[in-house]
C-alpha cells in the first residue's frame, strides 16, 4: 500500500486504555500457556496499530508543520502516550510475573523480559506531567528549527536549504552563509537557552522522583543500555582522545594545506575538504533515486526487492520543503510491515548518504519485519546504527553512478568524514553527561563547558569570535539528538567504530563482508548489541584494540591515498 494511502483516525484514549486493562486482565487470568500465547499475540496486534497511527501522525506532521490537523494530532500524542505507560507498565509487570516465563522465553527468547525489567524502572505515574512537558517542549524545539526563514544573499532559506551554501568553494560566500546561519541561531539564542534549561530540569525531577538523584540513571534505562555502562563509555571516550583526535587532527592539518589555510581551522574553513569544492553528487533528486535503485538491485536480491518496495509505495520523503521539519531519520509502520524514510536532500553529499544510511536502517526493519515480539525488530539505537552506517560503505563500488569525476573525492571524504566524526559524536555525548551531573548550571555555564570540550575533541578548530553563535560555544543548539532524544549520540559513535570494520572487511574482500554484514543484520533485535557483534564475529568497541586497529589501518589508507591532481 502506498503512504499516502494508509488511513488515520485518532483513537479514543479511554478506548486504548480500555483495551489495555482488558488484555493484562486476561493474562494474569491464564490457565495455560497456550492462552497466554494467544493474548500476548492479541497485545502485539494491539501494539502495532497504535504504533503505526503514532507514526502516521508525527511522519506528516515533520512533512509540513504548518498542516494544522497534524499539528493537533502531534499535540494529541504528546499528551496521550505518558498517560498510557502506566496501563502499558501494568501489561509488562504482569508478563514479568507470569507463571509461564519459561514458556514466552523458549520460544521467543529472554530479551523481551530483560527489556521488560528495564522498562519497569523508568516510569511511574507520579512522572506523567514531566513526560507530557518533554513532549511539549521538544515539540517546541523542531518547530522551531523548522520556522526558521534565513536571509541569504536576496533570498530566504530554511536550515536545510541553506546547507549547500555553508560547504561552497568561496570562501567569502561559504563564510557569509556561516555567518547567516549563526545570525539566526543568535537571535533566537533565549528561545534556544529557555527550552534546553527547561528540558533539563524536568528530565532531573523525573529522574529524582523515580529515586535515582538526577536523570543519568533514567537515561540510560530509557535507552535500553542493557549490556554496557556509563563507566564502559567513559572508558570508549578515553579511547578516542587517544587514538582518534591524533588521527582526525592529522585529516584536518592536511586539509588546511590543501585550502591553503592556517591551522587551526575556522568553522567555515573546517567545512571544506578540498579547494575544488567537496565531492557532490551528480544528477537530479530523482535521478539519485534511480542510481539507489541500480545499487540496491545489484548489492543483493534481498536489497533489491526492499528498494523497489520502498519506492514504489511512496515510503521516502526527501526533498526539502517549505515547513518541512529539519533532520532525518528511519522509522517503521507495523501494521503494513514496511519502513519509512524521512529527510531533506541539500544538493550535497548528505544527499547520497540518506539513500545509503537512511536506507540502511530500512533494510534491517524489512528483513525482520515478521519478528515477534515487535520489541525485537529493531535492535538497541547503537546496534541499529551498524545498519546504516556500514550500509554507506557497502555502497562504494556504486560510488561512481552518484558522484561521477567527484568518485575520487568522495571515497576520501568518506573516510575521513567517518573518523572525524566520531570525536564531534563523542564530545556530544560527554557534553550531556556534565550537563546532567549538573542540572543547576545557567545556560552559559553549559556553552562553557561545550567550549572547553572543543579544545579536548575537537583542536583543529580555531574559536576566535569570526562566528560568534559557534565561536561561544553555542554551537551544540543544533543538535537535535541534545534536545529531542538525551544520551543518543555516543551510539553513532560506537557504530561507526563497527561500520569501520566493514570498511576494513571490504578492502580485503567484499563478499566476505557482506556475508558478515548480513548475519549482522538478521539477528534483528534478537540479542543485546555486544552478542550481536559476537554472532557475527566483530570486534567489540569497547576493546581498546578495537578503536586501535581501524585508526592505523585507516590512516595508512588516508596516507597512500592517491590524491594527485585534485586540490
Amino acid at each position: 500500500m502506498k503512504f499516502s494511502q494508509m488511513s488515520y483516525e485518532r483513537p479514543d484514549p479511554e478506548t486504548l486504555k480500555a483495551q489495555l486493562c482488558e488484555l493484562t486482565g486476561r493474562l494474569e487470568q491464564a490457565k495455560d500457556y497456550a492462552e497466554a500465547r494467544e493474548i500476548f499475540l492479541e497485545k502485539e496486534t494491539y501494539e502495532k496499530h497504535t504504533i503505526t497511527l503514532q507514526t502516521l501522525a508525527s511522519i506528516r506532521h515533520d512533512i509540513d508543520t504548518r498542516d494544522e490537523f497534524y499539528n493537533e494530532e502531534r499535540a494529541f500524542w504528546n499528551q496521550t502516550t505518558p498517560l498510557l505507560l502506566e496501563y502499558d507498565q501494568q501489561w509488562t509487570a504482569a508478563l514479568l510475573a507470569s507463571p509461564f516465563r519459561k514458556d514466552f522465553e523458549a520460544e521467543f527468547g529472554d530479551l523481551m523480559f530483560l527489556k521488560a525489567e528495564m522498562e519497569l524502572k523508568t516510569f511511574s505515574p507520579e512522572i506523567i506531567p514531566e513526560l507530557q512537558k518533554e513532549n511539549e517542549l521538544t515539540t517546541a524545539y523542531e518547530k522551531l528549527l523548522a520556522s526558521a526563514q534565513i536571509p541569504f544573499e536576496g533570498k530566504t532559506y530554511t536550515i536545510a536549504q541553506l546547507a549547500p551554501f555553508k560547504n561552497d568553494a568561496s570562501d567569502e560566500r561559504r563564510l557569509a552563509a556561516w555567518k547567516a546561519e549563526g545570525g539566526w541561531y543568535k537571535e533566537h539564542q533565549a528561545e534556544f537557552d529557555d527550552l534546553y534549561d527547561q528540558l533539563v530540569h524536568v528530565r532531573d525531577e523525573m529522574g529524582r522522583k523515580l529515586g535515582y538523584g538526577g536523570f543519568t540513571q533514567l537515561g540510560y534505562y530509557r535507552m535500553e543500555r542493557n549490556c554496557y555502562t556509563k563507566e564502559d563509555v567513559e572508558k570508549f571516550r578515553a579511547a578516542v582522545v587517544k587514538y582518534l583526535v591524533p588521527v582526525a587532527d592529522q585529516i584536518y592539518r592536511e586539509q588546511a594545506r590543501r585550502l591553503g589555510k592556517t591551522y587551526p581551522l575556522s568553522f567555515a574553513d573546517s567545512a571544506l575538504e578540498f579547494r575544488s569544492g567537496n565531492p557532490r553528487p551528480c544528477g537530479t533528486p530523482q535521478q539519485i533515486l534511480e542510481q539507489g535503485r541500480k545499487f540496491y538491485s545489484e548489492l543483493s536480491p534481498e536489497t533489491e526487492l526492499f528498494f523497489n518496495t520502498m519506492l514504489d509505495n511512496e515510503l521516502m520523503d526527501v526533498l526539502s520543503t517549505q515547513g518541512k521539519a529539519g533532520g532525518g531519520y528511519c522509522t517503521s509502520l507495523p501494521d503494513y510491515q514496511v519502513p519509512f524514510i524521512f529527510a531533506n536532500f541539500n544538493g550535497t553529499q548528505h544527499d547520497v548518504e540518506v539513500i545509503t544510511h537512511e536506507a540502511g536502517h530500512a533494510f534491517a526493519a524489512w528483513m525482520n519485519r515478521s519478528r515477534v515480539p515487535i520489541s525485537n525488530v529493531w535492535p538497541g539505537l547503537e546496534a541499529c546504527e551498524v545498519h546504516s552506517m556500514s550500509m554507506e560503505f557497502f555502497s562504494w563500488p556504486w560510488a561512481q553512478n552518484f558522484f561521477g569525476d567527484d568518485t575520487r573525492k568522495f571515497f576520501y571524504s568518506h573516510l575521513a568524514g567517518a573518523l572525524t566524526f566520531i570525536p564531534y559524536g563523542t564530545m556530544v555525548d560527554h557534553f550531556q553527561h556534565v550537563v546532567f551531573e549538573k542540572p543547576e548550571m545557567t545556560p552559559r555555564q553549559r556553552h562553557d563547558v561545550w567550549k572547553e570540550l572543543l579544545g579536548v575533541y575537537m583542536p583543529w578548530m580555531r574559536l576566535d569570535g569570526e562566528i560568534p553563535f559557534y565561536s561561544d560555544g553555542e554551537g551544540w543548539q543544533r543538535q537535535h539528538h541534545i534536545y529531542s532524544s538525551p544520551f543518543y549520540y555516543i551510539d553513532y559513535c560506537l557504530a561507526q567504530t563497527v561500520a569501520l570494520q566493514f570498511w576494513a572487511m571490504i578492502q580485503d574482500d567484499r563478499e566476505n563482508a557482506w556475508k558478515h554484514y548480513m548475519e549482522y543484520t538478521c539477528q534483528g533485535g534478537s540479542r543485546v548489541f555486544t552478542e550481536l557483534l559476537k554472532h557475527a564475529h566483530l570486534d567489540s568497541p569497547f576493546e581498546e584494540r578495537c578503536l586501535q586497529q581501524i585508526c592505523e589501518k585507516a590512516k595508512q589508507w588516508l596516507d597512500h591515498y592517491d590524491l594527485k591532481g585534485i586540490c
